[in-house]
């Protein structure tokens, strides 16, 4: 059975998509069967993995209305072990379409059932918001993991999502929990970045991430390439640093298992 991770932060920039992507391929090559889930209307995941989205039948709006199931819009992406549901520009229609729907909270997760049993893991790239596309994605989740920039502004907006996680966990998903803080655009050399790691360690305790991600221009390259870092340069330190992460992130589920 999957574990459902939302991948979420209504800052735009903060790394959303660089973390679906390259998390997903190092987790891919340590054998976990992965399925990457693109909600964002702006679909970065799916032309980041090299799919042109005018090509694409069937996308996510397909699945958020109820018009197509997770195995009927799946694609296979360059990656060992890692599956796409794709965006197109269709999504952008999808909040419209869904305020008429009933329980339209309830529909990403109904249409995720059909795959449940085929992956380990599955990552949802969430759009840079927290409307009802976001909604959906929390109310099927597992856990939710939030990327954090080493900037002024990092915790701009995260009480706002703390609050929409409250509600969705009182109203429609009381099992929803904090995956992790994830540190982002990270710079060593400069006391700000010292500033904002101990600020967000105070809002998050035990919950960030060892693992932090370098600024690193090989994981800029990569998306317009269609490929993750780890295929574009595996030696860069952008490659290194998801490879990391991707242990920590298992080892964490290791221990919460047992």
């Amino acid at each position: 059975m999957a574990k459902i991770v939302s991948i979420v932060n209504q800052k735009g920039g903060v790394g959303k998509t660089t973390t679906s992507i390259n998390l997903a391929a190092s987790l891919g090559s340590l054998g976990k069967k992965v399925l990457l889930c693109d909600i964002d209307p702006q679909g970065n995941t799916t032309s980041g993995l090299g799919i042109n989205k005018r090509s694409i039948k069937n996308s996510t709006y397909d699945l958020l209305i109820g018009r197509a199931n997770a195995r009927q819009i799946a694609v296979k992406t360059g990656c060992e072990n890692v599956d796409l549901l794709p965006a197109n520009i269709n999504l952008a229609g999808a909040e419209i379409t869904l305020v008429e729907m009933e329980k339209r909270e309830s529909q990403l997760k109904r249409g995720l059932v059909s795959v449940m049993d085929y992956y380990d893991f599955i990552f949802i790239d969430c759009p840079p918001s927290l409307g009802i596309i976001t909604l959906n994605a929390l109310a099927a989740s597992d856990t939710f993991l939030v990327p954090i920039q080493c900037e002024f502004y990092a915790l701009e907006g995260l009480s706002q999502l703390m609050a929409t996680v409250r509600t969705v966990k009182r109203m429609y998903n009381p099992r929803l929990d904090i995956e992790g803080v994830l540190l982002t655009m990270y710079d060593g050399r400069l006391n700000l970045t010292q500033q904002v790691v101990v600020e967000v360690k105070k809002h998050f305790p035990r919950k960030v991430y060892s693992t932090v991600i370098p600024r690193n221009v090989k994981l800029s390259e990569a998306p317009s390439y269609g490929q993750p870092v780890q295929y574009f340069d595996k030696n860069s330190k952008g490659a290194a640093a998801y490879n990391t992460l991707a242990e920590e992130f298992l080892r964490n589920n290791q221990n919460r298992e047992a």
